[in-house]
């Protein structure tokens, strides 16, 4: 969502608030949006984005019912796949991804390049298929690698305790570790700390309330029934 620059008398004017009003705009934003977002239209709410990180705005109870409204309509941006490979860092989990990938090489070569007529287009395919993942499965290695070698020095009397840990990780299913993942980046987002994803779109969106008052409506009426 493309924001338009900031005007504090546009927004003052709009709500009918003298220039002296307090919380103001521009002192305290975050205060000023708590108390007045669900008044104010898409395009002047989202003016704030200039002058307010996501994080910040997650103290705003409009705007975490708004992103939590989103992350349970299961946005694709949100979804495994795409996540892990936006975020590969957090992705903690087996190296499935690299077989994945793998595969989709291999079947490219196998039914698209000169439609897999020649019987030495699968032995290429199958060779593709093992280099991608191979190189895959590298690249995570490295990632990771690189993180844990820029994390602190952990005191040697932890060591066991973490060697613990990492044996119960091993164990786990990978369905286990893919719902740990999807509800790790659920939280992140909510709490502003994703990078490299849009959050004006939702924490301006004024018809992700809509959404949230029918919710409660539904809710009423079952209730009620």
């Amino acid at each position: 969502m493309a924001s338009t620059s900031f005007n504090e008398h546009a927004l003052l004017s709009y709500l009918q608030l003298p220039d002296s009003h307090e919380p103001s705009p521009s002192g305290d934003p975050v205060s000023f949006l708590s108390k007045y977002i669900l008044r104010l239209p898409q395009h002047l709410s989202v003016t704030f984005s200039s002058i307010t990180s996501p994080k910040e705005r997650t103290t705003i109870p409009a705007v975490r019912n708004r992103r939590l409204g989103w992350v349970k309509s299961s946005p694709n941006e949100l979804s495994f796949e795409s996540a892990r490979r936006t975020w590969p860092v957090l992705w903690t989990g087996s190296e499935r991804r690299g077989i994945e990938e793998g595969d989709e090489e291999k079947r490219w070569a196998e039914s698209d390049f000169m439609q897999g007529t020649e019987k030495h287009v699968k032995k290429l395919g199958a060779l593709l298929g093992q280099y991608e993942e191979e190189r895959e499965v590298q690249r995570l290695r490295d990632i990771r690698r690189q993180r844990m070698a820029a994390e602190e020095f952990v005191p040697e009397e932890d060591s066991e305790s973490e060697e613990d840990e990492n044996a119960e990780t091993a164990v786990e299913s990978f369905e286990e570790q893919r719902k740990a993942f999807e509800r790790q980046i659920h939280e992140m987002f909510i709490y502003g700390l994703l990078d490299q994803i849009d959050y004006d779109s939702v924490d301006f969106n004024d018809s992700l309330d809509r959404d949230i008052e029918r919710e409660l409506e539904e809710r009423w009426f079952d209730d009620d029934d």
